[in-house]
């Protein structure tokens, strides 16, 4: 029997402990008693996931429009998804071209996915850019959960320095930007995101006392376990066990991290990898998307962002018979051989996206699933790397949003409409409404 709470139990609990907080995910007991017909919607999250270097086309678009497509060898590991998932054909970029400046097509498509403006180039301090779009809805919501939003990545992201051609590293690096001039690179340290997600949040857990913790080498949940216990009387059943379930994924994560610790220090100056990075991409790359999952399932944050790689990444990928460094591989001049090559990554990188979304769907989340209640995009802003074209660019949708998308099909837009109008649109069902984005012109339409 479920206890009945004359109050609700806040959205917002914390779990506190010395130098670490754990947030709750979304419990029954966080709705009033006897009120099953007055329990609020769960949250909408937006999510970006960002690829470099372009991708094989013939490999990705599918051929049929609507509902009745065949999914590509690219888009393959997403048959599990297909009832969540739209593709979006036909939206471009037109402020990643050159216009006058030249080459620098890797930087342009980093700053330009998720701000549509055209970068000033230059390597030195005085970068500009657009505003992107998760800084736009971060701004209006970001009060609604513990961290405005959450910049996630799988490479070095430093600022400073000439990255391309003459454009600034800060455009490489970066998808998202508080300002034109502020960009927000990637955090690509496991431990540290960890760190933020459940130790900055109490006040009292500041650097020092999180530092005695991880020597002492203390769970986070050794610090809040008093708390728990003290929760868990007052909670039913099924609230028991999600509690438990989530715990225990935050313990899962915890353990991980210190075991690519323990990796990294053993391999000591033969690994370029900072403390806390896995040896191999694939259990590093699972470990930054779980780390969203988390973030997402207990409100942490409704934004995030994440860079499977930089623009320009030369990251080789040896575990999927690809030894070669990724953008050289993207010059491939029509060499079939290497065109497989760039078409494995893309791949890779799909299933990787694809493990994402089972632990999004995996997860309760009030009524429904996260993915119920996610808009996920996946997606770059260069199409064929070996042209550097930035129309017709690859670009997904998965989720329901909160019932407000009708996912499943494959929709073909007038070439060269532009993604921000798409940006626009996620915007609003997110109870956000700019007034325009980069190049945006309206509303994108045919998404519910």
């Amino acid at each position: 029997m479920t206890p009945l709470f004359k109050r609700a139990l806040a959205r917002r609990t914390l779990l506190r402990g010395i130098g670490a907080s754990v947030a709750l995910p979304f419990l029954d007991a966080m709705s009033p008693a006897f009120g099953a017909t007055v329990k609020k919607a769960s949250p909408r999250r937006l999510s970006f996931v960002y690829v470099p270097n372009g991708i094989v086309m013939d490999d990705w678009t599918p051929k049929a429009f609507g509902p009745e497509y065949e999914l590509t060898p690219i888009l393959k590991p997403l048959e599990p998804f297909r009832r969540e998932l739209l593709v979006l054909s036909g939206l471009s970029h037109r402020n990643g071209e050159a216009l006058g400046d030249g080459p620098g097509d890797h930087a342009r498509a980093g700053a330009v996915f998720l701000t549509g403006a055209h970068p000033r180039k230059t390597a030195g301090a005085d970068i500009s850019n657009g505003v992107s779009i998760d800084q736009v809805v971060a701004e209006q919501i970001g009060s609604a959960s513990w961290l405005p939003s959450l910049q996630l990545g799988c490479e070095d992201s430093r600022t400073v320095g000439d990255c391309d051609s003459g454009y600034s590293c800060a455009y490489t690096n970066s998808i998202s930007w508080r300002s034109a001039t502020t960009p927000l690179p990637p955090e690509n340290n496991p431990r540290m995101a960890f760190e933020r997600l459940f130790g900055a949040l109490d006040p009292g857990g500041d650097a020092k006392t999180r530092e005695l913790r991880a020597r002492q080498r203390r769970s986070v949940l050794d610090a809040v376990s008093a708390r728990t216990r003290e929760l868990q009387k007052q909670l039913g059943p099924s609230d028991q066990r999600k509690l438990d379930e989530y715990l225990h994924g935050i313990r899962e994560l915890e353990l991980r991290i210190e075991k690519a610790n323990r990796e990294t220090r053993d391999l000591n100056s033969l690994a370029e990898k900072p403390a806390g990075v896995p040896a191999l991409f694939e259990d590093y790359a699972k470990l930054m998307f779980d780390l969203q999952v988390v973030a997402l399932q207990a409100d942490l944050t409704r934004v995030v962002t994440m860079m499977i790689a930089k623009e320009g990444s030369l990251r080789s990928y040896p575990e999927i018979g690809v030894p070669d460094p990724h953008h050289p591989l993207t010059h491939h001049r029509n060499q079939k051989d290497w065109i497989e090559q760039i078409s494995k990554i893309n791949a890779f990188h799909m299933q990787l996206f694809a493990n994402f979304l089972g632990r999004l769907r995996d997860t309760q989340d009030g009524d429904g699933t996260l993915l119920d209640h996610s808009m996920v995009v996946y997606g770059s802003a260069i199409a064929d790397g070996n042209k550097h074209t930035h129309h017709d660019l690859p670009l997904l949708v998965v989720g329901k949003g909160g019932g407000s998308l009708r996912p499943g099909r494959h929709v073909n837009y007038t070439s060269r409409t532009p993604m921000t109008n798409l940006f626009l649109a996620l915007a609003e069902r997110m109870e956000v409404r700019p007034a325009s984005l980069g190049d945006s012109t309206e509303l994108l339409e045919q998404l519910a």
